[in-house]
């Protein structure tokens, strides 16, 4: 008796190695799929700008980290008593326009070398819905809780998507890029919208997949909901993977992705990794 259905993913024609540089952007997927290969002991860079949702976001970053052009004091915003900008996660906040820029350019800087030297770039897509600031008329990354009518909601064609991203690729065909969606629902949208979104974004990878050779798709929306099509591989808000479901992904992901010969030295990092957090625990208590 047959109790899913398996998603049948084909590994690269040449995979990685513990050789390999790795740069993450995107989703809270590539957080977490960024942080174990960084716990395996992988080279590798995760967010520097913190969680991207929507393509003209990552774009726009893929954009500074090439430029190289630091924030300056027009592009910060103040909410809440804390400092930022509309281009960064909330968790780049500080309590000074002088310390967030001061971080959020020294990232910048160390993130421009990762980005240059990495020979593998994951991306993970999250949604095709985006808001636009009326008066700066730009895509934020973030709203940062700034008051709703200075925004105006959008939702990225396919095409839209594709010429957002494409530039970057074009630019970058030494590299080895590999695209996924991100399984996280956004249900704010509704279920049909965050269907659309979803929709939006595979079809503009699969046109990135097909203009550049060195862009391949991995499968983890369809691990997640076609896969593991429980709600028990869900956390409790019943949008998040849960934590098996991520550490499921992470093992197809690694078996699409990282050289066979490669297993022996995966492992050691885990038993380091595992004796680690036990010491941890210990010394806690």
């Amino acid at each position: 008796m047959k109790l899913q259905t398996p998603v049948e993913i084909r590994p690269l024609p040449d995979r990685f190695t513990y050789a390999d540089r790795f740069f993450f952007m995107g989703s809270c997927f590539a957080s977490e799929v960024g942080a174990l290969m960084g716990g395996l002991e992988f080279d590798t860079t995760v967010n520097p700008f913190g969680v991207l949702y929507n393509p003209a976001s990552l774009a726009s970053s893929f954009d500074r980290l090439d430029s190289r052009r630091h924030f300056v004091e027009e592009d910060v915003i103040c909410s809440e008593g804390r400092y930022t900008s509309f281009f960064h996660h909330s968790s780049f906040s500080r309590c000074s326009a002088e310390e967030f820029l001061s971080n959020a350019n020294q990232a910048l800087e160390e993130s421009a070398d990762a980005f240059a030297a990495a020979g593998a770039v994951v991306v993970t897509l999250g949604t095709s819905w985006v808001f636009r600031h009326l008066e700066r008329d730009m895509i934020v990354s973030n709203c940062h809780k700034v008051h709703p009518a200075q925004f105006r909601r959008e939702r990225l064609s396919v095409a839209e998507s594709v010429a957002l991203l494409e530039p970057v690729i074009a630019r970058h065909q030494d590299k080895r890029w590999i695209f996924t969606v991100s399984p996280i629902r956004h249900l704010k949208d509704g279920a049909h919208g965050n269907q659309v979104s979803k929709a939006s974004l595979l079809l503009a990878v699969e046109e990135l997949a097909a203009k550049f050779e060195c862009v391949s798709y991995f499968p983890a929306y369809e691990i997640v909901l076609d896969e593991l099509r429980d709600y028990r591989f869900y956390k409790e808000d019943m949008v998040h993977p849960s934590e098996q479901a991520v550490g499921y992904v992470f093992e197809k992901f690694v078996e699409f992705a990282i050289e066979p010969g490669e297993a022996g030295r995966m492992e050691d990092a885990r038993r380091r990794m595992k004796a680690a957090a036990h010491r941890k625990i210990q010394f806690a208590n």
